[in-house]
């Protein structure tokens, strides 16, 4: 009848936008699970550089990155209204996602209090596969259902998480050591990283067609993979931290503005694609 609104699964059919900043936090806090993913399987595997600052510099910026949302939660600042779908205040208690990424804190402090010269005593590799399995668990359950990616994109999610964390792991190296010299036989490998990136991020296209929205997402791949990918080869000739800041930050402002550049248009009749 003229005048009836809209059908209910019409607007259902249009997930709810994030605001720049929640997805801000929410990036950063993938890209550090990411990272304590992979510093506790090189731990684990016993493949970590030596060194006891090695792994807490990282440790500590994984703990920043990941504490930043529930922070911005606790403070009760207006555009992060809730952490992971719990709302602090007086009688709320955490709901599942809160509790197991608030589990993964304590892993990571025993890496912490464990890490040693070597890092290869047996505890410390132990915490370190924990910390590990935790990470992936809060990537795959903690992270899911983001407004700006679809459903059954856990691997999509898992590979750019550890590809964001990897970033944010080699400039805690290159700080720490002034350089990180790179191989020259492991380009083959960061362009084998780029392009598994690739393909799996595409998924998350796979449904709207390459004819919506190509310029934001032309601009979305410049951000996150293209630029930073270039950045991490540019370290064959200048080693240094500053370039692999850059690709970092190039990473996370990419990712964060990802639902607005890569947002499907519309299909004609005002259905949603």
């Amino acid at each position: 009848m003229p005048g009836d609104p809209a059908p209910h699964h019409d607007i259902a059919a249009t997930p709810p936008q994030r605001s720049l900043f929640a997805r801000a936090l929410r990036v950063l806090a993938g890209s550090g699970y990411g990272l304590w993913l992979l510093l506790g399987s090189a731990l684990a595997l016993g493949l970590y550089p030596a060194g006891r600052g090695d792994a807490l510099v990282p440790l500590a910026l994984g703990a920043v990155l990941v504490s930043l949302a529930p922070l911005a939660a606790a403070l009760r600042l207006p555009r992060v209204p809730e952490w992971l779908g719990w709302r602090f205040g007086r009688g709320s208690r955490p709901n599942r996602k809160a509790m197991l990424a608030m589990a993964t804190y304590l892993p990571m402090l025993g890496v912490a209090g464990l890490a040693r010269g070597d890092n290869l005593f047996w505890a410390t590799r132990l915490s370190a596969a924990a910390l590990a399995l935790c990470s992936l668990a809060c990537l795959i359950h903690a992270l899911d259902g983001d407004a700006g990616e679809r459903r059954g994109q856990t691997l999509a999610r898992v590979v750019s998480a550890g590809y964001a964390g990897g970033l944010w792991l080699w400039l805690c190296l290159a700080a720490q050591q002034g350089s990180v010299p790179m191989p020259i036989n492991s380009v083959p490998w960061i362009f084998a990283l780029q392009l598994l990136a690739l393909l799996v991020g595409g998924m998350s296209w796979r449904r709207d067609g390459l004819a919506r929205g190509w310029t934001g997402r032309l601009l979305f791949l410049a951000l996150v993979y293209l630029i930073p990918g270039l950045l991490v080869l540019a370290q064959l000739h200048e080693p240094g931290e500053l370039l692999l800041a850059l690709a970092a930050v190039s990473c996370v402002v990419g990712k964060s503005v990802e639902p607005r550049l890569c947002r499907a248009l519309p299909a004609p009749g005002g259905g949603a694609a």
